[in-house]
């Protein structure tokens, strides 16, 4: 018996390797000379360093950076000494967990820091740069982390823009002079979820602005601020790609990666698979289990179950999701490689309960799972 534990973190309770390692037990009272393969996954978001490097033989790395408010802020970021890569998370220099609820403000908040995490990377020989691109306090377009790059973003009397994106309403020439020259030789992947314009009913304002603290009237300035960025990164880069998919993800950094860096955008999960070689521990395998928090309809959007079940089904493999709660159209996954979806708690409890007892309660579930399977496998038998 092989089987592949290939989930999610769970948020504010688990680590992807800590999620995978409770499966694990679970199995093990069951199987225990079980086959069991763990491979930490994510989708671009928060863990995507922790579990690439799970994973792989690679180093975690610290650089001190500018917060998204200014602030200093101690940043890690993954490094993969054998190909080169750097391994970037936003969030932890731009995220929105560094920000106190009372003083989000997307009107000022700035990537700057994740430029400075990118010229880190440089400096220790990068030919490839991921970008895992969720959870951002920001809304500048990615304009501060370009500026941290030596793209110099000035207004009508020549003067240096204020941090954020409001801002780049006064944006009136661009000058690339100073942009790092190493860039041209380093591929940039965006790993995220997202496929948002930049600007719009649907960019990045409008959409998320809000949960970074816009209120509806800085909402509309912040989405014309943008579009004025757009219109000058235009002219300057012969370029516009304001409204390509993944563009507005961030608050608008993947503009930023997709026009200055020439970043390709890929969905979180792929990457992550990719470079955990996930298809390679799924050949033949006879079951797959994954996980997130929350499993539901947004799942569908490229989150780590459906990206998995989607590796899974090219072979195959049957695919069971073990999930903190099960939401609003979590059937829809059925259609989508995934088998069947299990809940965490085994009675009511609260959420904080759920996420204190949560080795617990996976690891009873996977224990669960494996005796109704080998039940199954013995009436087939």
């Amino acid at each position: 018996m092989k089987i592949v534990i290939a989930p999610d973190s769970f948020k504010d309770s688990l680590s992807a390797q800590g999620v995978a390692d409770a499966i694990a037990l679970g199995l093990a009272e069951v199987w225990p000379e079980a086959q069991l393969i763990k491979c930490p996954m994510a989708d671009g978001g928060e863990g995507t360093v922790e579990s690439i490097l799970a994973a792989c033989e690679g180093e975690l790395r610290r650089n001190e950076v500018r917060g998204p408010l200014g602030a200093t802020v101690n940043a890690a970021w993954g490094w993969l000494p054998q190909s080169h890569t750097a391994i970037i998370e936003m969030a932890e220099a731009s995220g929105l967990q560094l920000v106190p609820v009372d003083q989000r403000d997307a009107c000022i908040s700035s990537t700057f820091g994740t430029g400075e995490l990118i010229r880190a990377a440089l400096d220790a020989g990068a030919q490839r740069v991921i970008l895992a691109i969720g959870g951002s306090a920001t809304n500048d377009g990615g304009a501060g982390a370009v500026q941290a790059l030596g793209v110099k973003l000035l207004d009508a009397q020549g003067q240096t823009l204020a941090p954020g994106g409001l801002a780049l309403s006064q944006l009136a020439r661009i000058d690339l002079r100073d942009i790092d020259p190493r860039l041209a030789h380093v591929r940039f992947d965006i790993a995220a979820d997202v496929n948002n314009p930049l600007c719009g009913p649907h960019g990045a304002s409008v959409i998320f602005g809000p949960q970074k603290g816009a209120t509806p009237e800085q909402v509309e300035q912040l989405d014309c601020a943008l579009a004025n960025f757009a219109g000058h990164c235009a002219s300057a880069l012969k370029r516009d790609v304001r409204d390509e998919p993944g563009s507005g993800a961030a608050g608008g950094l993947g503009f930023a990666a997709k026009a200055f860096l020439g970043a390709q955008f890929k969905a979180g999960v792929e990457v992550v698979a990719e470079l955990v070689n996930l298809a390679e521990a799924v050949a033949g395998a006879d079951l797959v289990i994954t996980g997130e928090g929350r499993f539901d309809a947004q799942t569908l959007r490229g989150k780590t179950p459906y990206g998995v079940a989607r590796i899974a089904k090219l072979q195959g493999v049957p695919v069971i999701v073990i999930a903190g709660t099960l939401g609003k159209g979590y059937q829809a996954l059925y259609d989508h490689g995934i088998d069947a979806a299990f809940a965490l708690a085994s009675g009511p409890m609260s959420l904080d309960q759920a996420c204190t007892q949560a080795p617990r309660l996976l690891r009873e579930r996977a224990t669960d799972i494996a005796r109704v399977w080998w039940m199954a496998s013995r009436t087939r038998g």
